[in-house]
């Protein structure tokens, strides 16, 4: 179509972008807070300029509905909890405005023990606790890398409103001269993310309590000029039942005979609405978003069925992935549409918040100029949006070169040597099934590696990393830029490792980890020596709070040139006598913390992962490794969020752990690790993975998520994690010895180690040294002929 189809223009939504900065400008500016390096005005001050610029950033990149209220200090959901006073009692808070100190003990907890804080507060006195308070439990959002807090709900749960930042920023851009479309977490996928801490309470029962506060904030919104405002509801993703639905139809029922002249855009992305569609469609809504990335089969069913008023957000350019679209594709499956329903009730939108990609592709002078002219980062990203919307109200002629320009791009891409091997196409190929099976099962294991291994009861370990200090980092940023040469580069890691090793074995651990030193990130660190992997210098995205990562990008068929983790390994074990681990990131994780191709199905480029780390498995055990360590920390959030979808993915995911794992003697102990999850609806498929040892991170939920392996009865072992590494604060002895009694009332205590949650490369070394000499006290108090033991 080479004609406008009105003679209007097609809006351009962003939905939400990146908060960090584009030098991670949040980052400094948190830590050093937090550090008491600067006050609080700074960091606001700091946090307002970050927000200037991003609304700076999108008006002139042509973005027509510009957000705020996606901006935060740590959590969108913390936030939301702030903001309608979901303030758990442990934290202190007596109502009127929340402070820092109380929002970031929430998100990171508080070390009492450690008295005034460097910003004049008493944390003992704020939050009422001598030992501080731990954080709020963290989980992934939904399928994502990203973390969120998860709110706490209780029995006369009440809600008030407590922070008014949607207003307050709203109005911050409007004195700034944009007119935003503020955007709030939805009342019932915010009740749903959030957990009952009551036996019985379902957190839908308070959405009437709920209600009136989303009300007062959007009649603030209303009032100070706000006409549109998003509402995320990605909950109209998943599998619901009716309860849910009514709650929807109740909620947006009450908004709309509250605030009749306010419009709402109901977004719902990472998925199809599917059975939850009419649902939608039902709502008294003025817009509704759809995740065409994902699921671009819903468009024609949509758009057929949408009452005549209702503007369609079309969620088109991929909001979690960063390949360059194929603009005149794209246009192909839109232009019918915005034909049928004209420019003044369709907007051009990413699938879902750009908050999931880096910012800027024309900052990375480093990559290979192919793979780099097939990527889009979030401002290119937003560059296709106006492309396609100035395309469908003018004319494909308008913007022909650009059109031609991607088009040609995606052609390179599917004919480029760089992304296609036949030799790694005929490996895959030649994989058995008894590639996948270890040689015995796991009873008979157990005994080889308890006579090879001879380990205490109640073994003590870490998860892998610890802290990489200011002088780690400032040796690593050195020799990328060259000014220290390779061997005394080298050099200086053997130091830190075998001093970390040293100290590992003063304070008692029993199984020991080289802490990593030469590693800049645990799937990083092995792309960058696999083929098929591109990497960014600046390409960061949110991992949590002030956690960042740069994710690798995926692009082609991959193969291990080398071995990548051996040398390493032997110089470690050369220096104790004690077992040491090796560690390996499992291809899973690899898989789902990379930005993956998108041109295969998923599970054939996770085979060809775990073929290579097969290969860096069978390396390690030929020097003597007696355990090696497999992690997949991020086999849950890549559960589709169908469970109709869930046999298919965890099929492939078990095979693909199973194949890079299996190629071992009995005797060599196989560990894995998990992080943050729910697993009480995979444990079977965490089992059939058939791993000797599974570390999970358990202390946030005081042992809760057991339960699954109790019911379950999961015949391996395990490490509950006794201490949480999210948080600055360092657990007594008392503390972690009590989490390991509760493990012990629901798993053998011969299935049990002990550990913390997650690896300790984010924290410092004086909260690290404490916490596991107290870990290592505790459980020594649990062995046999221990006094403690003996009561």
């Amino acid at each position: 179509m080479n004609f406008p189809y009105s003679s209007g223009t097609v809006p351009v939504s962003t939905l939400g972008t990146p908060r960090i900065g584009p030098r991670r400008e949040l980052k400094a500016a948190l830590e050093d807070y937090w550090a008491g390096r600067s006050d609080a005005q700074t960091l606001l001050d700091a946090a307002a300029r970050l927000r200037a610029a991003n609304w700076a950033r999108q008006k002139a990149l042509g973005v027509t509905n510009i957000p705020s209220n996606d901006f935060s200090l740590y959590d969108h959901v913390l936030d939301t909890a702030v903001m309608v006073g979901a303030i758990p009692k442990a934290y202190g808070w007596s109502g009127g405005p929340v402070s820092l100190d109380t929002y970031f003990a929430m998100a990171r907890g508080s070390q009492g023990d450690a008295g005034a804080c460097a910003h004049g507060h008493d944390h003992d006195q704020e939050h009422g606790h001598g030992h501080g308070v731990p954080a709020l439990e963290m989980t992934k959002w939904f399928d994502t890398n990203y973390h969120y807090m998860v709110p706490e709900f209780s029995a006369g749960q009440r809600f008030t409103l407590a922070s008014t930042k949607p207003v307050d920023e709203y109005r911050e851009a409007k004195a700034l001269g944009y007119q935003t479309r503020p955007v709030l977490l939805g009342p019932v996928t915010f009740l749903k993310l959030g957990k009952a801490k009551d036996p019985g309470l379902d957190p839908l029962s308070l959405l009437g309590d709920l209600l009136p506060v989303y009300v007062e904030v959007l009649r603030r919104l209303a009032a100070s000029g706000a006409e549109w405002v998003q509402m995320d509801e990605p909950c109209l993703v998943l599998d619901l039942d009716e309860p849910t639905r009514a709650a929807l139809r109740e909620a947006y029922g009450f908004f709309s005979h509250a605030l009749p002249r306010l419009k709402i855009m109901l977004t719902a992305y990472f998925g199809e609405l599917g059975d939850n569609l009419d649902t939608a469609l039902a709502l008294p809504v003025a817009g509704l978003h759809l995740d065409l990335a994902r699921a671009p089969e819903q468009l024609r069913p949509v758009s057929e069925k949408a009452r005549a008023g209702l503007v369609l957000s079309l969620g088109v350019i991929d909001g979690r992935n960063v390949w360059r679209a194929d603009l005149p594709k794209l246009l192909d499956a839109l232009e019918p549409v915005v034909r049928r329903r004209g420019t003044d009730h369709v907007e051009i939108a990413p699938s879902c918040s750009l908050l999931h990609v880096p910012i800027d592709l024309e900052r990375e002078t480093e990559l290979d100029p192919d793979v780099k002219s097939w990527l889009a980062f979030a401002v290119q990203k937003m560059d296709e949006l106006t492309t396609l919307a100035t395309a469908l109200a003018g004319g494909r002629e308008v913007v022909l070169g650009k059109l031609m320009a991607s088009g040609a791009a995606a052609d390179a891409r599917r004919a480029s040597a760089k992304v296609h091997s036949a030799a790694v196409a005929a490996r895959l190929a030649a994989v058995t099934p008894e590639m996948t099976q270890r040689q015995s099962p796991f009873p008979a294991r157990a005994e080889a590696q308890h006579h090879r291994l001879r380990l205490p009861p109640f073994p003590t370990t870490t998860i892998g990393s610890f802290p990489q200090t200011a002088e780690v980092r400032k040796a690593r940023a050195a020799h990328g830029k060259g000014e220290l040469g390779d061997a005394a580069y080298e050099a200086f890691l053997k130091q830190e490792t075998a001093a970390a090793i040293r100290w590992q074995d003063e304070i008692g651990l029993d199984v020991l980890v080289h802490g990593e030193f030469e590693r800049n990130d645990m799937v990083q660190y092995f792309g960058e020596q696999l083929s098929g992997f591109a990497f960014t210098r600046h390409g960061w995205v949110q991992s949590y709070g002030s956690r960042y990562v740069r994710p690798p990008i995926l692009f082609g068929d991959v193969a291990r040139p080398a071995p990548m983790t051996v040398e390493w390994w032997k110089f470690a074990q050369s220096v104790t006598h004690k077992p040491m681990k090796g560690m390996l990131t499992g291809p899973v994780t690899i898989l789902n913390w990379s930005f993956v191709r998108d041109d295969v199905p998923r599970s054939l480029a996770c085979r060809q992962i775990a073929l290579a780390i097969r290969d860096e498995v069978a390396d390690l055990e030929k020097a003597g490794a007696a355990m090696i360590q497999i992690d997949e920390a991020a086999i849950r959030e890549g559960l589709p969020l169908r469970r109709a979808d869930w046999d298919a993915y965890l099929g492939w995911a078990v095979e693909s752990f199973r194949l890079c794992a299996s190629g071992v003697a009995d005797a060599t102990q196989i560990h894995t690790h998990m992080c943050y999850s729910e697993f009480n609806d995979i444990i079977a498929a965490i089992a059939a993975m058939d791993a000797d040892v599974i570390s999970i991170e358990t202390s946030r939920s005081k042992m809760e998520l057991l339960e699954a392996f109790v019911s379950y009865r999961y015949p391996n072992e395990i490490g509950p994690g006794v201490y949480d590494i999210h948080s600055p604060r360092v657990p007594s002895v008392e503390e972690m010895e009590e989490l390991l009694v509760r493990a012990t009332q629901r798993l053998r205590p011969e299935q049990v180690w002990v550990n913390p949650d997650c690896g300790l490369k984010t924290r410092k070394w004086e909260e690290v040294r404490p916490a596991l000499v107290n870990m290592v006290e505790a459980a020594r108090r649990l062995r046999p002929g221990t006094a403690r033991a003996a009561e």
